[in-house]
This record gives structure tokens, C-alpha cells and sequence, in this order.
């Protein structure tokens, strides 16, 4: 107990109750209380007897305690004035922001009957006859009297900028914040250069828009007006960067104003904007140089530029990410990015991360940030250690309207913003119309996430002056909102109108600075139908000569990192088989990993696992940092991978992969939420930035990946078509067939075969362990040269299936096979004449089967690259076979899934002329698998069966089936 200010309400009156208690015997309360009593009474006293003023009364008790009145009764009125001002002043700290004037178009607000004095049983009367110290804070400081207190606590909190602090549970930061509204440490005084300067930038960022509506009126552009005011915040949030030394500002955003966000704050130039106007009107006439490269529209596309501090040398990038229509998805992978120039890979251990090298700023829609489930996985990613970017500031662009709809229909909650209380974020409200407070909440956010490295958010509350895409027409559903739109001035005829009041600048200069902005405009025009812009944008250094030289003919070149040398990864396992002396594994873990250090045998026995943790510790070695995450990554869904141990005694943990002392580069893995979506999108990001460094999220089982759908297919897939943003994330989706129910068996290859076109990323299905350690060395090495995505569909029998191991032979002197023929098919091949493909699992199903021995005229290949479609390889095995007469294949998904669809059309253009092809699979159903084992036993009973049944009865005959 050390603070008045911190009792209110029923607090406060028991704080005085005690304190009664305390002047009538000082021993009745404790001896913490007493001390303080005995520091504060003077301070007390002066509370009780309001100062120099008449003692307070409530509504309805007489004016004054009569003569025969005992001094207690006078004081308890006293104390119930106090108590009433104490909880008055805490709701409109508490709840100010339900009486702020945050509507520019100037609707009441919503109010709350605690922000009203009668609500307390106080008058204003009562409140002028109390000292302001029974307010406290700042607001309090000088004040003649409560009310005055009061009074500026209402312009504090129910002003054009308003809070939301309460529910930040660390006191330190809500005595921080509180201090920072309290003593307006945010606030500048305004001076004559800066406000001509704001003014020209808000006459730059209006002018723009009105030049593009009136020279484009039929095109899309989702027009910032209404929320001008966000240009000059991210101006604010850059410069206050590059002051604070940060490397590099990540900014993501939908569509709304991402144009004048371009061409503003990222330096893209007027001409390239209106020269992307001006082609497409004439889309329809171009031919597309490169049939893999699409674009984007104008207002997803991203772009990057670098400021530099003249006066001390400093630099700072700024990056605004591409984004697709799916608006709130970017928000993840902001904070991987942001994540990746944080973080230094460089060093074996956990890479160093520096929260301050990188600042992630998020810009969020209105009925987007509550609607959007991504917004709350994203959020929630703040403080885990393997997602956290060290605060992000997020900005809601608060247009009052989603599309067409209000509102009450598109959020349970009052305020846009309230999901992010969940998770202690403190918010800003602020008018969009008044720029002097949108700066200092901008500058107060920034200072915040600085100090303390948590999340901020600005609901930053404006209005939309045209429709959703200027194409609509508001009128038809919001039609009194639009009236009011209509005769409302711009965002900088309010400030150029204040700061006229101001005596800054008048009005004839405001028009000049627009009418300047305005001609700029207009030479940018005129250069822009010179045609000496090209509207594509420029190649990203990502994309230079080097990764040019590695792709030939239009096909990804199958590039092979070259060998480990066995003494080298011998020496490797070892390493990956310590722990530190005092370190007390799981004993049934410990003699399971121990028995890794005797399958180094030409007999075998490296297991999945193994093959995995031998790679990673090969790839570090060569100087390649990794990053893995995932559901239950550090064990592994199916307890294979343990690459996190823990001591069973004192619960610490110990990674191998850390402890390399071969390793040139820092390995990290972590168990992420139960997220696909936010976590995709968050390594997707990373993979984008971290350029050195191989990044892999795992799927707890393959379908799980369904969920993160949209970053499949809006970044994973097409990222590098639309946007030329180069990424090598690596997906391992468990996947195979084995009675685990529709939702535990197949991983969706086909949904990945159906998204692969123009060489856009490598999707695999091994057999062995073998080749999963030569493809993941493979695409390490791949990750400087020419990066793509790889699709993995990995295995859950085959982990410690035997036939799947890997000999040590094979991974130091092998290499990654796209197509593995038949090697007892070619003791033979003259005698083959069905030759059944198949990928993954199902290709040991057939290998291992004891109705192999039997079928001597079968040949079982076995796919293991599905995309690129390994054609050559393909048709050079068949060629070994001369008298071929059917090929078959096999899959265990149902016909309508898997890689059937995709193989079909392929198979045909290679399969040899009068050889048949078929295809050995489920029927066609909705869902991927059968619930019952029975039943999946016998469809899988017949599909190897049928496989390796002999194709013809008659050789020159009819087929067998």
C-alpha cells in the first residue's frame, strides 16, 4: 500500500474506513497500514476536509452537518464524495474511449453511464468543492479542484485520441502509459515548418487520389480517402526507425490505400503507377513475354526501397510486402519476415536474434481484423519464443464499413479493435481527422513496442469516401452515410482549415501546396504515355544470373550437392549421439538412440529418423542454417525424430544439432501452436528472407495442411508467378494409407499436383530413408542457387519399416533418384511386360509383398520426383523393357484423388505406341478414406494384388483385368 490513486470505488472507501480506525486506536491495524498512515495523514486529512472548501454533501443530504451532527457523520459524507470522485475519474480512465469523439463523420459516441458523475451519486458542485489530488495522476497536478481534474482527465480519454490500457496486465506498463497520455510525452507543440510539411504531404496524398479518379474513373484502386492520415504515420514510424538505428521496416497490408502507401512512403515513382493505369486498358493486346511470369494487380504488388540519415550516415530498408485478396493472410508473414532479418544464422547454436534490427507494422481492415481467424493465430504467435519479432504495431484502417456491410452485422464487439485486449495489447483509438493526434499515437505506439517489445494497435477511425472499389456505388446500402460523406471536407481541407485558425498558414498558400502536387502529377502523366516505363516490375536481386545459370530449357536442372565424405559423417553421428555428463535422457530414448551408432554397417538399419538427423547435421556442417517447426517437431508427430532431449530428472533439454562442433551454421527447431495457417505463413515468410537458410514446417498428419490452404495457394504456389518473390520453404506432409480414417491418411498430393505449373516448386513422394536424406541435402544446396518450394509427402509405417531404411553406403555415396527402376526387373527385362509406377509408400507395399516373387514379367518403378514431371527418366526406363505391353498406375488414394489425374496426361505423351496404360487404384468417393479397417485391409489386399497380378492372359490378347 503506497499510492492512493491505486483505491477506488468500494477500495477507496475501505482504505478510509481503516484509516478512521487508525486516528482512533493506531494499534487496531497492521503495521504496513499504520506506517502509511502515518506518512500520508496530512494528505488524507486534507481529503476529508476538501482542502480549504466546505465539506461535499451527496444529492439529497442537507447542505451541511448540523450543529448537533457528530464529527462521523460528517465525514462519511465527505468520504462518499471522495469514494464517488475516486471511481468517477478511474471509469473515464477506464472506459473514456465510450465517450471519445472518434467519428469524423461526427455520430454521438456510444457513451457509458460511469462516465457520468450522477452515475456516482457526485455533482459537479461536489467535484469543485474537493481537492483535485482525490483525482490523481497528471490530471490532477495544478488543478484547482476535482473538477478541474476531471475535466482534463475527459480530454485525456474522451478527446479525438482516446486509450484502452486496462487490460495490459504488467503495472509497469500501465504506470508507463498512463504517464505517457498523463504528461502528453507524445504530444509536439506544433510549429509553423512542420505543419506546412504535414499539410504538403496529406496535398500529396489527396492530389494523388483525385488525379487517379478523375484520369481512371472506371478502374480499381481502393482509394485511401478518408484515413489520409496513415501516409504520415508510417512516415512517422519510418523516420522515428532510422533514429532508433532499426535495419529495416516490414510493412504488410491489404488493399485499402496500399497505392498511395507505394508511391508515398516506399518511393515508387507516379510515372510506373499511372503507366500500370494505362496498360491495362490494353491488357487484352499484350503477349506475355515469359508464359511464367503472370503479375499481380497494381494494388497487391509489392515494393522495397532505403532511407538514409544524411547527417549520421544511418540506413534503413523498408519493405511492403505483396498480398493477395485474402487480406488479413499477410499478417504472418510479415512476422516471419521480420523474424528473419532479426535474426543472425551465421553461428552454430540457436541463431541471435535482435529485436531491434527489424520493425514489423501491420495494417489491418476493420471488419477484416475481427472477421479474419488468421488475425487471432497471428496474434497469438507475440510471445512464443520461435515466433516472437519483438512487438508489432498494427494500424486498423477503421473505414466504419466492411464492402457493404455495417458493423452489427460483421462483429459481436463494440470497438474493431476489442479482439486484441485478449491479448493484452494496448490500444489507441484516435480521430483520423485530427492529424496531430494520429502522429502522437503513432509516436506513443512506437515508443511503447521499443520499451517493452510487445504488440500496439491504432484503430485509426476515418470513413471510405467511395465505394469498396470506387466501381461501387455506396448509395444503394448506406445511403444517409454517404450523404453525410458527400458534404464532409477531405482529410486536408480540416488541417489546412486549422491550421488557417492557427495563424500557420492560409488558406491561399494550402491551395498552392495542392495545386503543386497536382502538377507533378501531371508531368508524371505525360512521362507515363511517353511509354518510357516498363509496367513490369524490375527482377529482385533474388532472381539475378547466378539462379539463371541453374535453370535450363525452361526446366528446373536436377542440381546435386556434392557427397559427404564417410569419415566425415561417421564423425557426425557421433556427435549427434552425446549429451552432457550429468544429462539424464529418457533410459528406453537413450538405448534407442544409442543403437544409431551401430547401424553404420554395410547390413543397414538407418532408419527414417536417423536418415533425417543425419542430413541436418551434414547441411549444417556445409554451412547452411535450418530452422524447423511444427506440431510436436521436436519429438516428431510419431516419436521419430527426438531432437530435443529431456534430462528426466531436472527437465531441461539438450539438442544435439546445437552442439555440433562441425557446425558452420545455427540450427532451430520449435514446436509451434496448434496453427497451420499462421505458422505456414510465418515460415513462409521467414523462408522469403532468410536466404541462407533451409526452412521446413512439418504437419502433425499431411491433411492438417488443409487449413493453411490459402497460404498454399496464394504465396507457396504462386508467390514467385505473381509477385517474382522467391521462397524454399519445405512442407513434410505425413501421408500413406494405413487404417487411420479419412482424416489421418492421405495428405492431398493431388491438391499440389493440381498447383504445379512453370517450374514453380519440386513436390516428392520418397520410398527410403536414403532418398529422403539426398533430397533434403539437395534442396539445402539448392536454397543459394535456385530456391523453390518442396512439397513433401513423408511416411508414417515406413519410419522404421525396414525395407525403407537406408544403408551408410548410401547416403555418403548415393544420390537423389527422381525415377528408381527395377533392379531384378533388369536382370530380365526381356521378359517384362507390365511395368506398374507407383510413389511413396505403396511402392514398398509392392516391393515387399509376398506375391512379388511370383509376378517375374512385373517391373515396379517406383516415382519418387512427381513435379517436375521426370519425363526422360521416365521414358529412358521404359525403353528397357522391349516387350512392354501395359503400364500401370498404382496408387492407394481413391481414383478422383492422389496423382492419377495428374500422372494420366503425362503417361500418355511417353508411353510407347500399342502399350497400354491403366491405372489400379480406390473407386472414385468424396472422402479420402474408409473409417473401417476391415474394409481398408481388403481395398488394400486388392490393389497390391491387382498390381502385381499378370496383365495378359494371352500375350497379343485381351488384358486380364
Amino acid at each position: 500500500m503506497n499510492d492512493l490513486e491505486s483505491f477506488y470505488g468500494p477500495n477507496a472507501g475501505y482504505v478510509l474506513e481503516l484509516y478512521e480506525r487508525y486516528r482512533q486506536d493506531p494499534t487496531s491495524i497492521d503495521s504496513d497500514t499504520r506506517a502509511f498512515f502515518e506518512q500520508r495523514a496530512s494528505e488524507i486529512d486534507a481529503l476529508l476536509a476538501g482542502g480549504n472548501a466546505q465539506p461535499a454533501t451527496l444529492p439529497g443530504a442537507s447542505t451541511g452537518p448540523a450543529p448537533s451532527e457528530s464529527r462521523e457523520q460528517a465525514s462519511g459524507v465527505q468520504i462518499g464524495c471522495v469514494v464517488a470522485a475516486t471511481a468517477l475519474a478511474n471509469a473515464i480512465r477506464s472506459l473514456g474511449h465510450f465517450g471519445a469523439h472518434l467519428d469524423p463523420l461526427g455520430s454521438q459516441p456510444q457513451g457509458d453511464p460511469a462516465l457520468l458523475p450522477e452515475a456516482h451519486g457526485i455533482s459537479e458542485a461536489d467535484l469543485a468543492n474537493l481537492p483535485a489530488s482525490v483525482v490523481g495522476g497528471h490530471a490532477a497536478e495544478n488543478a484547482a479542484n476535482a473538477l478541474e481534474a476531471i475535466n482534463r482527465l475527459r480530454a485525456m480519454y474522451s478527446g479525438t485520441i482516446s486509450y484502452q490500457f486496462d487490460q495490459v496486465k504488467s503495472p509497469k506498463e500501465r504506470y508507463w502509459l498512463r504517464d505517457a497520455v498523463g504528461l502528453r510525452l507524445f504530444q509536439k507543440t506544433l510549429q509553423p515548418n512542420v505543419a506546412r510539411q504535414q499539410l504538403r504531404r496529406l496535398s500529396q496524398v489527396e492530389a494523388f487520389e483525385r488525379f487517379l479518379h478523375t484520369t481512371f474513373p472506371a478502374q480499381k484502386r481502393f482509394s485511401l480517402e478518408g484515413n489520409d492520415t496513415l501516409v504520415p504515420m508510417l512516415d512517422e514510424i519510418v523516420s522515428g526507425a532510422l533514429e532508433t538505428g532499426t535495419k529495416q521496416v516490414l510493412i504488410g497490408m491489404a488493399h485499402r490505400g496500399r497505392l498511395n502507401v507505394l508511391t508515398h512512403v516506399l518511393n515508387k515513382s507516379y510515372a510506373r503507377i499511372l503507366a500500370e493505369f494505362s496498360h491495362a486498358k490494353h491488357e487484352g493486346d499484350d503477349t506475355p513475354t515469359d508464359r511464367d511470369w503472370s503479375g499481380d494487380v497494381k494494388y497487391h504488388l509489392g515494393a522495397e526501397t532505403v532511407f538514409k540519415n544524411e547527417g549520421t550516415g544511418q540506413e534503413i530498408k523498408v519493405l511492403l510486402a505483396p498480398n493477395p485478396s485474402h487480406l488479413e493472410y499477410i499478417n504472418p508473414v510479415i512476422q516471419g519476415m521480420t523474424r528473419a532479418v532479426q535474426e543472425v544464422r551465421t553461428q552454430p547454436g540457436v541463431p541471435t536474434q535482435s529485436v531491434d534490427a527489424g520493425l514489423a507494422v501491420v495494417i489491418h481492415g476493420d471488419a477484416a481484423f475481427p472477421g479474419e481467424g488468421i488475425v487471432a493465430e497471428t496474434l497469438n504467435l507475440w510471445n512464443l519464443r520461435g515466433y516472437t519479432v519483438g512487438g508489432t504495431i498494427h494500424i486498423i484502417v477503421n473505414n466504419q464499413i466492411g464492402f457493404t456491410t455495417e458493423p452489427e452485422d460483421d462483429r459481436s464487439t463494440t470497438f474493431a479493435s476489442d479482439l486484441a485486449r485478449g491479448f493484452e495489447i494496448p490500444i489507441i483509438h484516435v480521430n483520423a481527422d485530427d492529424t496531430d493526434a494520429c502522429l502522437t499515437a503513432v509516436r506513443l505506439a512506437k515508443a511503447y513496442r521499443d520499451r517493452f517489445h510487445k504488440d500496439v494497435l491504432i484503430d485509426l477511425v476515418g470513413y471510405r469516401r467511395w465505394g469498396h472499389n470506387e466501381g461501387d456505388e455506396p448509395n444503394f446500402t448506406q445511403p444517409q452515410m454517404y450523404d453525410v460523406i458527400r458534404n464532409h471536407p477531405t482529410v486536408r481541407e480540416v488541417y489546412a482549415s486549422f491550421l488557417a485558425q492557427q495563424g500557420m498558414v492560409s488558406k491561399e498558400e494550402a491551395d498552392q501546396l495542392y495545386k503543386e502536387a497536382t502538377a507533378v502529377l501531371e508531368q508524371a502523366k505525360r512521362l507515363a504515355d511517353s511509354g518510357k516505363f516498363e509496367v513490369d516490375p524490375e527482377e529482385p536481386e533474388d532472381l539475378d544470373d547466378e539462379a539463371a545459370n541453374y535453370t535450363t530449357g525452361g526446366k528446373l536442372a536436377l542440381n546435386q550437392p556434392p557427397n559427404v565424405p564417410a569419415d566425415q559423417l561417421a564423425a557426425l553421428n557421433q556427435e549427434l549421439l552425446k549429451w552432457p555428463e550429468n544429462f539424464t535422457p529418457n533410459y528406453k530414448l537413450a538405448r534407442l538412440l544409442q543403437k544409431r551408432g551401430t547401424s553404420l554397417g554395410p547390413e543397414g538399419g538407418i532408419d527414417w529418423g536417423h536418415a533425417e538427423a543425419l542430413a541436418y547435421a551434414s547441411i549444417l556442417a556445409e554451412g547452411t542454417a535450418i530452422r524447423l517447426s511444427g506440431q510436436d517437431a521436436e519429438r516428431g508427430t510419431f516419436s521419430h525424430r527426438h531432437a530435443v532431449l529431456h534430462d528426466q530428472k531436472t527437465g531441461k533439454t539438450y539438442i544435439p544439432l546445437q552442439n555440433l562442433p562441425q557446425a558452420k551454421a545455427s540450427f532451430a527447431i520449435y514446436n509451434s501452436p496448434i496453427s497451420e495457417s499462421a505458422v505456414m505463413g510465418f515460415e513462409y515468410g521467414y523462408s522469403v528472407e532468410a536466404e541462407d537458410a533451409l526452412v521446413i514446417w512439418e504437419a502433425q498428419f499431411g491433411d492438417f495442411a488443409n487449413v493453411a490452404q490459402v497460404i498454399i495457394d496464394q504465396f507457396i504456389s504462386s508467390g514467385r508467378t505473381k509477385w517474382r518473390q522467391e521462397s524454399g520453404l519445405v512442407l513434410l506432409l505425413p501421408h500413406g494409407y494405413e487404417g487411420a480414417g479419412p482424416e489421418h491418411s492421405s495428405a492431398r498430393l493431388e491438391r499440389y499436383l493440381a498447383l504445379s505449373a512453370g517450374e514453380n516448386w519440386r513436390v516428392a513422394n520418397c520410398s527410403t530413408a536414403a532418398q529422403f536424406f539426398h533430397l533434403l541435402r539437395r534442396q539445402a544446396f539448392e536454397i543459394k542457387r535456385d530456391p523453390r518450394p518442396l512439397i513433401v509427402m513423408t511416411p508414417k509405417s515406413l519410419l522404421r519399416n525396414p525395407n525403407a531404411g537406408a544403408t551408410f553406403q548410401e547416403l555418403t555415396q548415393g544420390t537423389f533418384r527422381s525415377v528408381i527402376d527395377d533392379d531384378q526387373a533388369l536382370t530380365n527385362p526381356t521378359n517384362i511386360r507390365r511395368v506398374v509406377l507407383s510413389t511413396g509408400k505403396v511402392s514398398i507395399d509392392l516391393l515387399s509383398s509376398e506375391n512379388r516373387a511370383k509376378a517375374e514379367d512385373v517391373a515396379i518403378v517406383r516415382v519418387e520426383l512427381l513435379y517436375p514431371f521426370p519425363a526422360e527418366e521416365l521414358t529412358s526406363i521404359l525403353a528397357n523393357y522391349p516387350g512392354l505391353k501395359e503400364v500401370v498406375w498404382v496408387q492407394e488414394e481413391p481414383k478422383n484423388m492422389g496423382a492419377w489425374r495428374y500422372m494420366l496426361p503425362r503417361l500418355t505423351e511417353i508411353v510407347p505406341e500399342g502399350v497400354v496404360l491403366d491405372v489400379i487404384a480406390r473407386p472414385e468417393r468424396s472422402t479420402p478414406a474408409t473409417g473401417f479397417m476391415e474394409r481398408f485391409q481388403h481395398e488394400q489386399e486388392q490393389i497390391i494384388a491387382g498390381a502385381l497380378r499378370s496383365p495378359i492372359l494371352e500375350y497379343g490378347g485381351t488384358h486380364g483385368h
